[in-house]
């Protein structure tokens, strides 16, 4: 309900309680009129009644009246109750708040007694609400991104690698990679690939191998020798790069597999080689393409986010959903992590009261403490005034009834 409508509702109840001690003064005026004209006994009770019945609702107008003003503006002390002590109304209100809401043993009673663990995983269970939970988080993992500048993640990120990478130092890790490698024979293919390519380079470039071993020829040299002698060593080389190939025990293998090994040694051991890593390592995390490779990996990334976050149908929506379901299972079904997640629930709720109940309460307090006096008073008669209004119409209708019985024991006593 508005305030206009709190302000319409409030103003028709007091008009009610205002019918209601009108029409007292109004029987009583009559019923005093009706006795000095000698009417039967009976309108002394009903003079009686009416009469109580104006001091009850008076009575009670003055003392709802106090709490938000000064009645008919007169200074009388002890009214305009709110008005003058609000400021002592909040402190008792935070206070009250910080003893019998904020205290650590009650918040774990509460928590105790919610369940809190249960009720979260048969909530997420339910297909609807993990549709939800899964909506929500796509909102927001949008708003995040499109929030987040490009240039600034870039940076981070740059940061962040470059940091890492500086920090560690790769010549150990990769000798123990290398050497488990060798070790498990893996190399193996990718020097397979190498002689069957360096092969096959030497088969179909015979032109240029002929021409490399003249180039090289003594100028004294006839023409049909450096021929001779460029086919014989053409052949020579083309037979060797045949043997590399197809014999796997050749001595040419064995050596790229010894030095293969004593590299790996050398990069966990062998601290000449360990610094020579070590200023490889610098120049290629300082290479401008790093940076330009990790900003362009960025760029992916938010649009695989935007793209899987904005379509209900996405591979990645639907894991996090499943995901989502899963955990509601769990939660339902698995005692022990009822217990894990009650206790997060417990410690972190502790950690608050703790921590930072005084500025819970005194946010309360200093609210108070800014509102307007006046306004204030206005504000709360706005919230209750209408119910405080059945205290006038009581009072009348209760003072008329005492009235009339003690205007019954009186008669029946004197």
């Amino acid at each position: 309900m508005g305030d206009e409508a709190k302000r319409r509702d409030l103003n028709r109840m007091k008009a009610v309680s205002l019918a209601f001690l009108a029409g007292a003064a109004a029987v009583f005026l009559l019923a005093s009129w009706a006795e000095s004209r000698g009417w039967p006994g009976w309108v002394s009770y009903l003079r009686a009644a009416a009469e109580a019945g104006m001091i009850g609702g008076i009575a009670d107008w003055f003392a709802i009246t106090v709490l938000f003003r000064h009645p008919l503006g007169l200074r009388i002390p002890h009214t305009a109750i709110i008005p003058k002590r609000k400021d002592q109304f909040g402190a008792s209100l935070g206070e009250f708040i910080d003893t019998n809401f904020l205290a650590e043993e009650v918040v774990h009673d509460k928590l105790r007694r919610m369940d809190v663990a249960r009720t979260i995983g048969e909530w997420l269970a339910q297909e609807v609400n993990a549709q939800r939970v899964t909506a929500e988080l796509a909102s927001v993992t949008r708003g995040a991104v499109t929030v987040l500048r490009d240039a600034d993640v870039q940076a981070m990120l740059e940061r962040a690698v470059t940091a890492r990478a500086v920090d560690t130092p790769w010549a150990p890790a990769l000798g123990r990679v290398l050497e488990q490698v060798c070790v498990d024979g893996a190399h193996h293919q990718l020097v397979d690939l190498v002689c069957d390519r360096a092969y096959e380079w030497v088969r179909d470039n015979h032109a240029t191998v002929l021409r490399v071993v003249s180039d090289r020829a003594p100028s004294w040299s006839p023409r049909f020798v450096d021929g001779l002698v460029a086919d014989k060593v053409y052949g020579e080389v083309l037979s060797f790069a045949w043997a590399v190939k197809v014999d796997v025990n050749h001595p040419m293998r064995m050596a790229v597999d010894t030095f293969l090994a004593e590299f790996a040694r050398d990069l966990r051991d062998d601290p000449e080689t360990m610094a020579r890593a070590e200023e490889i390592k610098q120049r290629v995390v300082e290479h401008p393409e790093v940076g330009k490779l990790i900003g362009s990996a960025w760029s992916t990334a938010k649009e695989m986010l935007l793209s899987a976050a904005e379509d209900p149908s996405s591979e990645l929506r639907s894991r996090v959903r499943d995901g989502i379901r899963g955990l509601g299972v769990r939660m339902s079904s698995d005692e022990a992590l009822r217990d894990k997640v009650d206790g997060w629930v417990e410690g972190a709720a502790s950690y608050l009261v703790t921590n930072y109940s005084t500025q819970i309460t005194s946010l309360i307090t200093d609210t108070v403490e800014r509102w307007d006096a006046a306004d204030t008073s206005r504000r709360i008669e706005l919230q209750v005034g209408r119910d405080l209004q059945f205290i006038r119409i009581n009072g009348t209708l209760v003072g008329a009834l005492v009235g009339i019985v003690i205007h019954a024991v009186s008669q029946l006593l004197f």
